[in-house]
């Protein structure tokens, strides 16, 4: 009967020392360090026109409502004759949204517009100059953070 104590005793004592061990290894290594994040939006194109005169944009979709629109003008007939506007409209209703753009002569700049998510469209009218148009749908996003910005 001693013998099986000892053995019980030996099992007892041999399977603390394991766990002691593991529990110590694990203390040393450390759990693995937690992955530092950051918010970003990320820019999805949703549509690049240009022209001269006036145009009506095909209907985009915005899920978010969140835009960003970057537009230039350029090769104005005569200095100070340049004029160009955006305004942002409804794709569902076609009512006036927002006032984009309002700029005379020849430049370029980046307009944001927080709207709800919905259709859209674009209304460009310029005169005595050629222009270009891009509208792009901010995403929120989460990633790594490595530092550098």
């Amino acid at each position: 009967m001693s013998t099986v104590l000892r053995s019980s005793s030996f099992s007892v004592l041999t399977l603390t020392g394991l766990i002691l061990v593991a529990v110590l290894a694990g203390v040393a290594c450390g759990s693995p360090a937690a992955v530092s994040t950051r918010e970003v939006t990320l820019w999805k194109p949703m549509g690049a026109w240009s022209g001269r005169g006036v145009m009506q944009t095909e209907a985009f979709i915005s899920t978010t409502g969140t835009l960003r629109v970057q537009w230039e003008t350029r090769n104005e007939d005569a200095a100070g004759k340049g004029a160009f506007s955006v305004i942002l409209h409804s794709g569902v209703s076609g009512r006036s949204l927002a006032s984009v753009v309002e700029h005379h002569g020849v430049g370029r700049d980046t307009a944001y517009v927080s709207e709800d998510p919905r259709e859209f469209f674009l209304v460009v009218d310029a005169s005595h100059l050629d222009w270009s148009v891009t509208v792009d749908e901010g995403v929120a996003a989460t990633i790594p953070d490595t530092g550098r910005r």
